[in-house]
């Protein structure tokens, strides 16, 4: 049978469902691991999952897409910088953790030697100009290079007086033979002279430098240096692996870092965009990976686009702009452009992220909600009246969200209550129903922490495994809370045309085995309200894979991720048991749902779906403990063959990791058993999916 109860939440259906059959009466204490069993009710399904819950977000933090997807070899290819001894300034107030360092450029003789032309520059505020008066080659250099034993390709946008030969040398080692120098035919006026080379060896110390002999100046505008094995400037290891992982929707290029981005920096000719400082994460950005180029990477790895746009410092016409831009035809205005810069054919961008979390204080741009409500509607207006097929997502702002951090905190009032001024999410359904089409929200619960409601501040809990890596299961369900209550205020949510993006998650972000066993908790609890709960969001989809500046391999997050992406069913089913999960501890809000997470096979957490032709049964589980157990099923309404197959992903401990250069620590072994046989055997802190075929 098919559930259908508008105003009833999909989990409460899911679990509750096969009480209809044998276990009408369920004993409310634990079962002892001897006797844990649970039921699958394959007649009592759910809405499809979505593809997009295996989805991924990127962002611009600092160097983290600079120094893992694109393939650029070189630091301020553009001299953001003045080219001196100086060392890369420091953000102001010290440090930050999502700030990677770069390299700059230093003169290869005396800071004398190289000036800053602020007059002509080649693009940016200013270009190098180095003075060549016959003694010694001076010139410019960056080390530290990540470099391969591979061919590499680049260019040089150079200028220089007739009196001056210039060329540039890339230094893979110590010995004469170690270095490979190429000359730079150059003029008085700009041109761009390309490189090749082919590195010797493998090296983290690489060096490239280029200068001049003769008397007289010249001039440097750009310098790039990437493998000849590079897919749109992208590196082809990492888009080979994202690729293999999937990703079915890929939000970009923000984040935070949007609410202060200039998009209209990001296009055209690379050596012409200008360097900027982000002043969100306080880190150079050269505007290489672009609008085109991430929609590009989109169409390599088969992801679909969700592009996000800042609603920050910008204005309903940029919103405008950029999808013309990007979907408009060539015959458009911001169409012909993108024909201009290479792309003749649209885009094609169905998924649109209008705003990231413009609740937060903490936003570019950040203004009062009654007068965001304007802006938003202005903006999708505009967005929709140069391409009506597009799909709106709205910075949410859910009343869980804003209470355990990202709003405004006011002394003697923690906690958000639903329709309140602070409540966000209510104020978009009240202002602004019919200009989106779902609501984002975001979660990165914090670890061994519980928002006290009283105080307002988070305290240190101590929490056993099982518990622990429910944490993002948990915040799944608090705003699944929140969703219920929406529902009473505003009756069209349960129509199901709304949505909700989680398009931002994460928990532990630490790329170990414990932290696969956290998100596959997630990934259940998000299986359990697929009436409303659309899309999810991977922070960050990098974290897929363990990678340096040369190599990557898929890490033990991203194989949890592949475990179910490519094995798991489509269609939930319900799932009972007779071992219930604990109670809340803490008082109902916040961080702590009305109920908390998990199927009642405590302390198992089992979610089922079938295939999406029906003839197999996918039973996967969770067991976050450090001893083997042992789980009773009873499948109801689907028979099955006598031989079946599973995955298991498992490690030999909590701490296991995949990392480059090492052997895989956190595998998926393929592995056979009986369906018939009437219990299953779960080894110690593990992950594994049933398969049960048709009969």
């Amino acid at each position: 049978m098919s559930i259908e109860m508008p105003n009833m939440s999909r989990r409460t259906a899911l679990l509750g469902a096969a009480t209809l059959g044998a276990v009408s009466a369920l004993p409310v204490r634990a079962a002892t691991a001897a006797t844990l069993g649970a039921t699958i009710a394959a007649a009592s399904t759910g809405a499809p999952i979505n593809p997009f819950m295996y989805g991924g977000f990127i962002e611009h933090i600092g160097d983290l897409i600079n120094h893992s997807l694109w393939s650029e070899v070189l630091d301020d290819r553009k001299f953001f910088w003045p080219v001196n001894s100086d060392p890369v300034p420091g953000p102001p107030g010290g440090g930050n953790p999502m700030r990677n360092q770069s390299n700059k450029w230093h003169p290869t003789g005396a800071d004398s030697t190289v000036t800053m032309d602020t007059a002509a520059p080649y693009v940016g505020t200013h270009s190098p100009v180095v003075h060549v008066s016959g003694d010694g080659a001076p010139g410019i250099g960056q080390s530290s290079l990540a470099l391969a034993r591979k061919a590499y390709v680049g260019r040089v946008v150079v200028a220089a007086d007739a009196g001056v030969s210039v060329s540039a040398t890339l230094i893979w080692g110590a010995a004469p033979d170690q270095r490979q120098t190429v000359a730079l035919p150059a003029s008085g006026a700009w041109s761009t002279v390309p490189l090749t080379f082919t590195c010797g060896a493998d090296t983290k110390e690489g060096r490239l430098e280029i200068t001049g002999t003769g008397a007289g100046t010249f001039r440097l505008g750009a310098v790039s240096l990437m493998p000849a094995d590079n897919v749109g400037g992208f590196r082809a290891d990492m888009i080979a692996l994202m690729r293999e992982m999937d990703c079915h929707l890929m939000r970009m290029p923000g984040g935070n870092f949007i609410s202060a981005y200039d998009w209209q920096n990001t296009i055209g000719d690379p050596d012409r965009r200008p360097p900027v400082m982000d002043p969100v994460w306080h880190a150079v950005q050269p505007n290489d990976v672009g609008v085109d180029e991430l929609l590009h990477m989109a169409q390599l790895i088969k992801a679909e686009p969700y592009w996000c746009i800042s609603t920050g410092f910008d204005e309903p016409r940029s919103g405008a702009q950029i999808v013309e831009y990007v979907n408009g035809a060539a015959t458009t205005e911001w169409g012909a452009k993108r024909a201009a810069n290479g792309h003749p054919e649209p885009w094609h961008v169905k998924y649109w992220d209008v705003g990231n979390e413009m609740y937060g204080h903490w936003q570019m741009g950040h203004i009062a909600r009654d007068q965001y409500y304007v802006k938003h509607n202005l903006f999708v207006d505009a967005m929709r009246a140069v391409d009506p097929s597009i799909y709106i997502a709205a910075p949410g702002g859910f009343a869980d969200e804003m209470t355990t951090g990202q709003g405004i905190f006011i002394a003697g009032q923690p906690k958000v209550e639903i329709g309140s001024d602070r409540d966000w999410a209510y104020g978009m359904f009240q202002n602004c129903m019919g200009r989106f089409d779902a609501l984002q929200t975001h979660a990165y619960p914090p670890e061994n922490k519980h928002y006290d409601l009283e105080t307002g501040k988070l305290v240190d809990i101590q929490q056993p495994l099982t518990e622990w890596s429910r944490g993002m299961a948990q915040r799944i369900q608090t705003m699944a809370d929140c969703w219920e209550a929406y529902k009473k205020h505003f009756p069209e949510l349960n129509s199901g045309k709304v949505k909700v993006f989680f398009d931002e998650w994460a928990y532990h972000f630490q790329p170990d085995l414990k932290g696969c066993l956290a998100v596959a908790s997630g990934l259940h609890e998000f299986y359990r309200h697929t009436d409303f709960i659309e899309a999810a969001a991977y922070t960050m989809a990098t974290g897929w894979l363990s990678f340096d500046r040369t190599n990557a391999v898929i890490s033990a997050t991203g194989r949890v991720f592949q475990l179910y992406n490519q094995h798991f069913g489509v269609i939930p089913v319900a799932v009972t048991g007779n071992s219930p999960v604990p109670p809340p501890k803490y008082p109902i809000g916040g961080d702590q749902p009305s109920v908390n997470t998990g199927s009642p096979t405590w302390p198992l957490d089992v979610s089922a779906a079938l295939t999406q032709d029906r003839n197999a049964l996918i039973v996967a589980v969770v067991n976050a403990t450090e001893q083997p157990q042992s789980l009773k099923l009873d499948v109801q309404g689907f028979k099955s063959s006598r031989t079946g197959r599973s995955w298991r992903l498992a490690g030999q401990n909590l701490e296991a990791q995949n990392r480059v250069g090492a052997a895989p620590e956190v595998t998926i072994e393929a592995r056979t058993f009986n369906p018939r046989a009437g219990a299953l055997s779960l080894a110690p802190i593990s992950v594994e999916l049933f398969e049960f075929q048709k009969a």
